[in-house]
């Protein structure tokens, strides 16, 4: 099958790229490289994906709209698997505008590709963070997520939005993913457990906001890649007796959550750091952050119920695969 992975560079993409080339797809890997975080660090993997049979690689951004409608006029793809966006909650107060070039005209430049190419299926990356002030846990993909707190979130659950109107006005195929707190090795310099390690061995204090009073549902890159390959084999379609949830609708349009389905309090998983590092790890308590939620956590009984997802790898394990490869590949 042929595949378009957007993000191909970045840390999901790059997972999930190397998953389908492994089981024989043909894969183009789109990515600007840009430098919200080391740009070498997204080389390195894109060194590893060149060096995959099936593998092809292409330089751009998805805001060059003549561009991206010559690749999915060329491509023909069967499935595009969109993860490239601009992430991070903090960052979005710093530099709001590169989050409506990236997650809103990026993702409607991919929805006119799909529109125009006729893509089988178009699975996308969102967020947990779309729950905002959605007080109730577990999150449920069918609650209305109409209260985000940071513009990262807002920019992630407009796609939601445009994905809808696209699947009702042209039928295209569109799964929503939220994703819940990813990590593991290849992981982002921008997220906590990368900033924890880095932290730790040079013996400085690690930042816990809200006191350390904190909770994530904590979902390890391998099983969120499972989930991903699995819903892409299973494009939707509209549900005839639909009465206004918003995980659905008579188009066919679906959102899932995709994460391990138990919070883990932040002390936890700083302890899982100490007993990979085989050291203790000094902290630092420090108030809530701005456009920061206390705690998440996944409903992902929907998806389990569509593909027989269920993730598989517990915060020790991850966080000691994670530890093991920045050890290797940063040569500490």
């Amino acid at each position: 099958m042929n595949y378009l992975v957007t993000g191909a560079a970045g840390f999901i993409g790059f997972h999930v790229a190397a998953r389908l080339c492994a089981a024989g797809h043909q894969v183009v890997g789109l990515d600007n490289l840009n430098h919200y975080y080391d740009v070498n660090l997204k080389r390195a993997r894109l060194a590893r994906l060149l060096a995959l049979p099936g593998f092809h690689f292409v330089e751009q951004d998805l805001c060059n709209l003549p561009a991206i409608n010559s690749l999915f006029a060329e491509g023909r793809f069967d499935r595009v698997i969109h993860l490239a966006a601009q992430g991070g909650v903090r960052h979005s107060l710093e530099q709001p505008f590169a989050y409506s070039e990236s997650n809103i005209t990026g993702m409607l430049s991919v929805l006119e590709g799909g529109r125009h190419h006729g893509v089988g299926h178009l699975v996308y990356a969102s967020s947990s963070s779309v729950y905002g002030l959605e007080g109730s846990l577990p999150s449920r993909a069918d609650a209305p997520a109409g209260h985000p707190v940071s513009l990262y979130a807002a920019s992630k659950r407009a796609g939601e939005l445009m994905a809808h109107s696209y699947s009702h006005l042209y039928a295209i195929p569109t799964t929503g993913l939220r994703f819940f707190t990813v990590y593991g090795p290849w992981g982002r310099p921008d997220m906590a457990l990368f900033k924890f390690v880095r932290a730790a061995l040079a013996d400085e204090p690690i930042d816990l906001y809200n006191q350390g009073e904190l909770a994530r549902d904590f979902t390890y890159i391998d099983d969120i890649v499972e989930g991903v390959l699995r819903i892409a084999e299973q494009p939707p379609e509209g549900c005839p007796n639909w009465r206004g949830e918003a995980d659905a609708s008579p188009a066919p349009y679906r959102l899932y959550n995709i994460g391990h389905g138990e919070p883990v309090r932040l002390e936890a998983f700083v302890e899982a750091i100490e007993q990979a590092l085989g050291r203790p790890v000094r902290r630092r308590l420090l108030p809530m952050q701005p456009g920061d939620v206390a705690a998440t956590w996944a409903d992902s009984a929907p998806l389990l119920a569509t593909t027989g997802y269920r993730p598989q790898t517990g915060v020790r394990e991850g966080v000691k695969a994670f530890v093991d490869w920045y050890l290797a590949y940063y040569r500490v």
